[in-house]
């Protein structure tokens, strides 16, 4: 059952949009949204934290949501993917909220309903801006949970800040590789092009092929629209840079080469069929083929950390913790409480 603050911050049909819980009208028939997801719903109320970069104002969003189950103490910090808004971790929000943890869900920078610069992002400047929040919200220490390019963020602030992290679990984490190594550099300009021709339509394939989700799809609507619902917007140019510029980050700021050096407790949660390796297409065809090997890199790099292991769930894709959410939150509460 949904908590009753989640039914009454958004109308029912935004709730079971979120949550995959009832069969929403097409993607490609919502609403236009803006470029800081205006007109979107998420599951829990969003606050904003000022930031300033370059002497330019910006605005963090994210949702601080209380234990609903008896308070434990303790704080799980979610940070998100690439192509997912934080308001996918609804459902594992409330399973942490349930079991008495206080939750922060951020949409970093360049993402979900934060500002959109249109300057180059790098992890360690998201790190900052994220211990600056939890600073704010006088948060010390926090257990991470990450998922897919979130799983580099996790490792980057971890480094960054380890006296901040207890222990962190990665779900789905890309980074297991250093991409530069098969894919060449490639102009902001070509990855503008290559973003600006997505539809509805091209984007739910790649939902269903390059993500592997096991979904149906009425679960896949609210990340079609999220990615594409903007697309008349006349900040979509300022967008379209912005999310460029993310993959140039996760193409030339790999993370893999430190991650042996984190000596926090980590599990990495992998699905069997998440293959899902950035800049693939542009890389030659016979280096291809020696990208996302997911599950057995997260087995080689877990076998190379200090305190780590990695669990390899079958049967689904890029998203564990929706495709087989009791599987998962088992881990993830077992993970947390030890």
């Amino acid at each position: 059952m949904l908590p009753s603050r989640l039914r009454l911050a958004v109308p029912m049909l935004a709730c079971a949009l979120l949550l995959g819980l009832a069969q929403p009208a097409s993607a490609a028939t919502e609403p236009p949204i803006g470029t800081a997801l205006e007109g979107y719903p998420y599951p829990y109320p969003v606050k904003l934290f000022a930031l300033t970069r370059e002497g330019k104002p910006l605005r963090m969003a994210y949702m601080d949501v209380a234990p609903t189950g008896k308070a434990n103490g303790e704080t799980v910090l979610l940070f998100h993917g690439r192509n997912f808004p934080s308001s996918y971790w609804g459902p594992v929000i409330e399973t942490l909220t349930g079991a008495g943890y206080r939750v922060i869900a951020p949409d970093q920078i360049g993402f979900g309903k934060s500002a959109k610069p249109d300057f180059d992002l790098h992890f360690a400047d998201l790190a900052r801006n994220t211990a600056k929040l939890l600073d704010s919200l006088d948060i010390g220490k926090v257990k991470v949970v990450a998922h897919s390019m979130g799983g580099m963020m996790s490792m980057r602030f971890t480094r960054d800040y380890p006296d901040k992290v207890d222990r962190v679990l990665m779900v789905g984490p890309i980074g297991l590789e250093d991409y530069g190594l098969f894919v060449p550099p490639i102009p902001i300009e070509t990855l503008i092009a290559n973003e600006a021709k997505v539809t509805p339509e091209s984007y739910r394939e790649a939902l269903k092929t390059r993500y592997r989700l096991t979904l149906p799809d009425k679960d896949l609507d609210p990340f079609v629209w999220a990615r594409t619902g903007m697309r008349d917007s006349a900040e979509y140019p300022r967008w379209l840079r912005s999310f460029a510029a993310s993959a140039q980050m996760v193409l030339r700021e790999p993370v893999v080469y430190e991650m042996p050096l984190v000596d926090k407790p980590v599990l990495i949660v992998m699905g069997e069929n998440d293959h899902v390796a950035p800049g693939k297409p542009a890389a030659p065809k016979p280096l291809q083929e020696k990208m996302g090997h997911n599950a057995d890199n997260a087995k080689k790099i877990a076998a190379e950390m200090p305190d780590a292991r990695a669990v390899i769930i079958d049967g689904v894709g890029h998203l564990p913790f929706l495709e087989a959410p009791e599987r998962f939150n088992a881990l993830m509460l077992d993970f947390l409480q030890d």
